[in-house]
């Protein structure tokens, strides 16, 4: 049984121009419900296109995908948002600035329902609101008033977790939720993320650039190059690996690349 299953994606920006960029090539995933997929990959490998194209930031070319049973190939972006909690890299986004830490909250409990604040923050939800806030444990829980704008990075993006898992989603997508962070926030942050997802057992899949977090967070690996799934790395394989490995990993992609680009001067000498 799967929670997310991809068969075939495909995706090219700009086809048939100058700019043309194959970002998704023939991917096929399965993720089991309540596991937990982080894919790496260095810039351009498609990790991000791969998130955007689940989350519905744009049509696929070619390929289906499905969610809890429903196939949402086609569905539009807030169609998906029903299913789908999503937490973004940068920690002003995916919040009202100007709006209270009770009202952004209030919105997340009520998402796929019709809204109305004046009605949605009462005492009981305030009460709800404040306990669950407590459990970030940064002291959050006797300022549902301020606007959520005037907190720390590391304070909002622990709320926008707060509120992208509030509704237990059938998938959560973390967007290297972390990577605007300091090191001692994000590391905080992450602590929160497992722990969330661990109560909760969320299906997530999560972006990164951060070899420690790929080791320490999740069941399974994916590696990411030029559009494609190049390591798929779970079970037994999975447990053993360290960051060096991963890292050695990527060298080994480098090398490539360079050897890719050696060849293809070669090959254009060889013509002038």
């Amino acid at each position: 049984m799967s929670m997310l299953k991809l068969h075939r994606v495909s995706k090219t920006f700009n086809p048939g121009t100058p700019n043309e960029v194959r970002a998704l090539i023939d991917v096929t995933l399965n993720l089991a419900p309540a596991s937990f997929l982080i894919v790496i990959g260095t810039n351009g490998s498609g990790k991000s296109t791969l998130l955007n194209a689940v989350a519905g930031s744009f049509k696929v070319d070619s390929g289906t995908i499905e969610l809890a049973g429903e196939k949402i190939t086609r569905w539009e972006e807030h169609e998906r948002a029903k299913l789908i909690g999503r937490v973004f890299q940068n920690p002003f986004s995916g919040t009202a600035p100007t709006m209270s830490i009770a009202e952004n909250l209030a919105l997340a409990a009520r998402r796929g329902r019709s809204r109305g604040l004046g009605l949605a923050v009462n005492r009981r939800m305030k009460n709800e609101l404040r306990d669950r806030v407590r459990s970030l444990n940064m002291g959050l829980e006797d300022r549902l008033g301020n606007a959520i704008g005037t907190l720390s990075g590391g304070q909002r993006q622990a709320l926008t977790l707060l509120m992208a898992s509030w509704l237990r989603p059938e998938l959560l997508l973390l967007d290297e939720h972390t990577a605007a962070l300091d090191p001692k926030t994000a590391d905080q942050v992450i602590r929160l993320t497992h722990d969330v997802i661990e109560r909760d057992k969320l299906t997530t899949l999560m972006v990164t650039h951060s070899m420690q977090q790929a080791v320490n967070l999740g069941d399974r690996i994916v590696m990411m190059y030029k559009g494609r799934v190049l390591h798929d790395l779970e079970g037994s394989e999975r447990a053993r690996l360290r960051p060096e490995d991963l890292l050695s990993r990527f060298e080994e992609v480098r090398r490539r690349e360079q050897m890719d680009g050696a060849v293809a001067e070669m090959l254009t000498q060889a013509y002038v």
